[in-house]
């Protein structure tokens, strides 16, 4: 196990409120790397104190910058951070132990991740266990997915691991409906290039199912007030996504006749 080196591949931009506790959460490894969007904040300050590899680059699109963080590493194995999440101690001793005697063929391993949100630990409603594959073999691995929900493919097999990764998801309601505010306008150019159609049905339906996924099918009911405030706004996102692509869809006729 000592001749392994292992990397911390974090992204940022303005997380000067969260930066340090996913850093001290890695700190022990032999390489951090921080890849920033120009943050405005203290971000940059406060990640140096941790690593001198810390780069900033103009913001791609999450796939494309994750995937250049990745590229960046030069450990054995990587794992990959958002910087509002942090490594669980136990999580940390599973990894450990699991690379101590990695099979060949696997090249990635996936943890749980348990959210903390409006003052609670968020068990149902989709949001646990959340498994993501994270920890990669250098060379073995990209990322992938669509903006804004990009996945760390690894080639070959991958392991479920049960220590967690802890997500500070939101900082508040305001928080939350910012982010789905945001990632419903890239989700909706996307729709638009792929020529998806934004009906009616679909904006009046889909949101209705979203709700009952996950409070009721899901239990998000179970998690109290949090739980019905993460439905509601789950469906509002799911609205928000239709409606952005009727607008889009509505901007881009007009522009149509007005060039005719």
């Amino acid at each position: 196990m000592s001749t392994l080196k292992l990397t911390a591949a974090i992204i940022t931009f303005n997380e000067e409120k969260n930066i340090c506790r996913c850093l001290e959460s890695v700190r022990w490894m032999d390489e951090l790397i921080v890849v920033d969007s120009f943050s405005t904040d203290r971000t940059v300050e406060l990640a140096r104190q941790y690593t001198d590899k810390v780069l900033q680059r103009a913001w791609p699109g999450h796939v494309l910058q994750k995937q250049f963080a990745l590229e960046q590493a030069t450990g054995d194995w990587i794992i990959s951070l958002d910087a509002d999440e942090e490594l669980s101690a136990a999580a940390a001793a599973e990894m450990l132990s699991a690379l101590a005697d990695a099979p060949p063929e696997v090249n990635g391993y996936s943890f749980p991740r348990q959210s903390f949100y409006l003052g609670r630990w968020i068990r149902h409603g989709g949001w646990y266990p959340d498994r993501k594959v994270r920890l990669v073999r250098r060379g073995h691995a990209r990322w992938g997915g669509q903006d804004p929900h990009d996945k760390l493919v690894a080639d070959g097999q991958t392991r479920d691991l049960q220590g967690n990764i802890i997500h500070y998801v939101y900082s508040d309601i305001a928080h939350q409906l910012r982010t789905v505010d945001s990632f419903s306008g890239i989700t909706a150019r996307l729709w638009l290039e792929k020529g998806k159609p934004a009906g009616l049905a679909a904006m009046l339906c889909k949101p209705v199912f979203k709700f009952f996924g996950t409070y009721v099918w899901k239990l998000g009911m179970l998690d109290g007030m949090p739980g019905l405030i993460i439905s509601v706004i789950s469906a509002y996102y799911v609205f928000l996504k239709y409606a952005k692509l009727w607008e889009l869809q509505k901007s881009k006729s007009c522009v149509h006749i007005k060039q005719q």
